[in-house]
């Protein structure tokens, strides 16, 4: 396995147009023409105009998630320049805003970008500047991420480059306020793609204990309290259909509890979440098909987002106590998998048949 590098993220109130980097994003609207950001403008007449003439002639024209990249030489700090459609000025939203960097974003990845600089929006209607860097951080690490765990060395040598380095430049914005907004966008960054990362986990390395393994290290990391509960707990428990489920595999099922309660939190105000983890779903005696069973390996996917958005609550100040309950059991066949017509009895005494 490879392990991941994360890309270092950073904050800057300096002007974008004074940072060295491989490359500078700037925002360029549609508004019956090129609608400019002060940034674009202010490099388009550091390059004497000539930003204006590669739009004319490349036909940009500010739509959403549309590009233009031109060189430097040498007139700015940046090597190079994107110009990075955000669409109709009247109708700019936040969704419309991580749609234009997340496009832009992965186009400078394929230009080989190492050290990337984003400069934000001057004014975006009923988006406040936190808000713009907040949109734009979550959307740059969604773009970017790539599930490269199993992928070899020699084929991930032919691949783009990675973004070492990306910085985002508003000088509207107070130093305190802006690593506030992007260390917020980071930690749900984060979560997510964890749960990304545990979907696109095979089945033969995602078990029932792999996963509890990782919800015990998430924890650790997260300032979470977590309990697991093997076959034996859950016997105690009465957990008949659980162990049913999981009966049929060499990899037990396993309970796993989480909780945040931050200092001070309400005690009469409880959010519950709750995650199914089938780690693999071959459908047991009840076989599927083999194109129903290709995706069975993402099962548990309900349980991976309960543990991303658990991993993120400390870091984004959750202000309530938060409790988590992940059910994880792999359904195989073999001689002690449940069979059709079975009967089974629940933790609440309600019997079903299979």
């Amino acid at each position: 396995m490879l392990e991941k590098k994360r890309m270092d993220l950073s904050f800057s109130s300096q002007d974008p147009l004074d940072i060295e980097c491989d490359l500078l994003l700037l925002p360029v609207g549609k508004d019956e023409g090129l609608a400019w950001s002060e940034s674009a403008a202010a490099a388009n007449s550091a390059l004497d105009g000539n930003l204006a003439t590669a739009a004319e002639l490349d036909h940009f024209m500010g739509k959403a998630e549309a590009t233009l990249i031109l060189p430097t030489f040498g007139k700015l700090p940046a090597a190079r320049v994107m110009l990075m459609g955000v669409g109709e000025v009247d109708d700019a939203n936040q969704r419309g805003l991580a749609k234009a960097v997340g496009a832009a974003l992965r186009d400078a990845r394929t230009r080989a970008a190492s050290s990337v600089v984003v400069a934000l929006p001057d004014t975006l209607p009923g988006i406040s500047a936190a808000e713009a860097l907040s949109t734009a951080a979550l959307a740059a690490e969604m773009a970017l991420y790539r599930f490269d765990t199993y992928r070899g060395t020699a084929t991930k040598d032919e691949r783009n480059k990675e973004i070492e380095s990306l910085t985002f430049a508003a000088p509207g914005i107070a130093d305190a306020a802006g690593a506030a907004a992007l260390a917020r966008a980071s930690a749900v960054a984060a979560g997510v793609n964890l749960a990304r990362d545990l979907g696109n986990e095979p089945g033969k390395s995602l078990t029932p204990e792999a996963f509890a393994a990782k919800a015990v290290e998430i924890a650790a990391g997260a300032g979470l309290q977590v309990e697991v509960l093997g076959p034996e707990e859950l016997a105690e428990l009465g957990a008949e259909a659980m162990l049913a489920v999981g009966g049929g595999s060499v990899h037990p099922p396993r309970l796993i509890r989480l909780a945040y309660a931050p200092e001070g939190a309400d005690a009469t105000r409880v959010i519950g979440l709750v995650g199914k983890a089938i780690t693999f779903d071959t459908g047991g005696y009840s076989i599927k098909p083999y194109e129903g069973m290709l995706d069975m390996k993402s099962d548990m996917s309900g349980g991976a987002a309960v543990l991303g958005a658990m991993s993120a609550l400390r870091a984004i100040g959750c202000p309530v106590k938060v409790i988590a309950t992940i059910c994880a059991a792999e359904n195989m066949i073999s001689g002690e998998a449940f069979r059709p017509g079975d009967v089974i009895t629940g933790m609440n005494g309600v019997t079903f048949e299979i």
